[in-house]
């Protein structure tokens, strides 16, 4: 799993590849910990190189995204694949993150 952070035009942008298992969500709570506080810029997560997501991954989103709403910020999920946003659409998720 490879996951980092950039400042892009005033947004975060997070970048997943991989697979975010329950292992690999672990570090990668860690790299996207600084998202839980965005300070008022948007947050756009880029999953064109996520392959899988477990339940700790979607916990970790969904931490990101009430901090980011705290804050006045929206996140976008980018490039989602169809295996994923089923994910999403089986836990409920699909209404509550904005794709694109």
């Amino acid at each position: 799993m490879n996951t980092k952070i950039e400042e892009i035009d005033g947004k975060y942008v997070a970048t997943l590849e991989g697979e975010m298992d329950t292992f690999a969500a672990t570090e990668a709570e860690k790299i996207l910990e600084p998202l839980y506080k965005t300070n008022g810029k948007d947050v756009i997560i880029d999953c064109k190189g996520l392959e899988y997501i477990a339940s700790s991954g979607l916990r970790i989103l969904l931490s990101i995204l009430k901090g980011a709403k705290a804050c006045g910020s929206k996140v976008v999920m980018k490039d989602v694949n169809d295996d994923i946003k089923n994910v999403f659409r089986l836990t409920g998720f699909i209404s509550i993150f904005e794709f694109e």
